[in-house]
């Protein structure tokens, strides 16, 4: 069976452990996988995608050449999982002070307080945020507002754990 076909289906660990063995390490076959990731059909890029958060760090430099290009995917995403992978695999990275993009950012910041959007969005949604806005105080201190506005709200384990983790690294900022 070929590599898309196998991602044209419902797929389980195995397989995507499988499909990272075959990408990983090699710029062909990497380059591959993101092709499948950006495809119409939405279970083969569900797929590429998901394989794609389980490569290993010695892959990390060829998924930050993608850093743009999966921010515009992002940015007008309307699935769901599409989205929370994507999120995972960008706050995964580092962000220096002149390699910010507003518009990701914004959107980072738009869904920290989205109740609307799954507790994963949210949290990976959190996690990016600090990344880019440690190297900034006024972008730290809108956070941080950002943040205190979940006081109000209820919050599921992984986004009450998200927010006492940024938290206590934003006051490690501080002193």
């Amino acid at each position: 069976m070929n590599i898309e076909e196998l991602l044209s289906q419902k797929i389980n660990l195995p397989q995507i452990k499988s499909v990272v063995s075959w990408a990983s390490g090699s710029r062909e076959n990497l380059a591959m996988l993101w092709g499948f990731a950006r495809t119409d059909d939405r279970r083969t890029s569900v797929n590429a995608i998901w394989v794609m958060t389980h490569l290993p760090e010695t892959d990390a430099e060829w998924l930050l050449s993608l850093r743009d290009e999966m921010i515009d995917i992002l940015l007008t995403e309307t699935d769901t999982g599409k989205k929370r992978m994507l999120l995972q695999l960008l706050r995964e990275q580092e962000y220096d002070a002149d390699d910010i993009r507003t518009d990701f950012l914004d959107y980072c910041m738009s869904k920290i307080n989205s109740e609307c959007e799954p507790y994963a969005v949210r949290c990976f949604s959190i996690y990016a945020a600090y990344k880019m806005c440690r190297h900034f105080p006024e972008l730290l201190a809108e956070l941080e507002e950002h943040l205190d506005m979940m006081r109000y709200q209820t919050l599921s384990p992984g986004l009450k754990s998200a927010f006492h983790q940024t938290k206590t690294k934003i006051a490690k900022l501080k002193k």
